[in-house]
């Protein structure tokens, strides 16, 4: 009779090896929120900026220290011009902002769901999307003035093209599997388009909506170094042309924390509509 192999069964319960715990390996590159890491790279990277200046190391009128850029918010802040700058910008940036996206998100459902816009849309898209934004700057000041419509024509049109790729992209990427199973029940296109194409492209188009705030930030500063009396690029251009380091960098600052600020109110709408994930 052959020999048959011991097993743990096989043995004696008292010879049995105790079971080793398995340790669970399907994290899923899931996400920790490590909030202290992010407030102490920003202490340390001032810290080292401020001992640049403090031994003598950088010159301050090429660099500020932190201590007197904060005095130049703050001065900026008590007379009342950090708010006419900042009302400027984030009034261009809300109408520029919304006009692209509105107009973009349209372009990009119309070539996500129909094969004629797709056919037409992505040569289009392509062909007009490399073009440098604020080089039309000059054409838009032409057909509309110096004013506020041509800042409003040159951030819409900069956040257009990133939005209709974004959303284009967004549904292409929705499994046609669930668009084919609502199908086959029956549900009526505006039922899918709602409840299945949307919220399947939520993510990718949000994902859009930060590029393009960026985008926005962007133009408007080139936009108000052009031809603009308020604003924060205008006040960054002033403050460079007179060798104010300390008040051209106390503006980029603000552009800074005006771009941390959208990004927070971005993630806060991401939370809020993306809970399903």
């Amino acid at each position: 009779m052959p020999d048959t192999p011991l097993t743990s069964t096989s043995l004696p319960l008292q010879d049995r090896s105790p079971s080793q715990p398995v340790r669970f390996r399907g994290g899923g590159f899931t996400v920790k929120g490590h909030r202290w890491a992010a407030l102490l790279a920003f202490v340390v990277l001032i810290a080292v900026w401020e001992s640049t200046n403090r031994f003598g190391l950088v010159s301050e009128l090429f660099l500020p220290p932190p201590s007197a850029v904060a005095s130049a918010l703050a001065a900026m802040a008590q007379d009342g011009s950090l708010w006419q700058h900042l009302k400027a910008s984030l009034m261009r940036i809300g109408v520029g902002w919304v006009m692209g996206t509105v107009a973009g998100m349209a372009v990009g459902f119309a070539m996500g769901i129909g094969s004629v816009a797709r056919a037409v849309g992505v040569p289009l898209v392509s062909a007009f999307f490399p073009i440098p934004k604020i080089a039309l700057l000059p054409l838009f000041i032409l057909w509309f003035g110096i004013g506020e419509p041509s800042k409003f024509a040159t951030i819409g049109f900069g956040v257009f093209f990133p939005t209709v790729i974004a959303t284009y992209s967004a549904i292409d990427s929705v499994p046609r599997n669930l668009i084919r199973m609502a199908q086959s029940f029956g549900l009526p296109w505006a039922s899918i388009l709602r409840k299945i194409v949307l919220p399947g492209a939520l993510p990718g188009i949000l994902a859009g909506f930060r590029i393009t705030a960026s985008i926005a930030l962007i133009l408007v500063v080139a936009a108000e170094m052009i031809g603009a009396e308020y604003g924060i690029g205008a006040f960054v251009l002033t403050a460079g042309n007179l060798m104010l380091t300390d008040q051209l960098l106390a503006g980029v600052l603000v552009l800074s924390l005006l771009g941390l600020s959208i990004g927070t109110v971005l993630s806060i709408l991401e939370r809020r509509l993306l809970k399903w994930r």
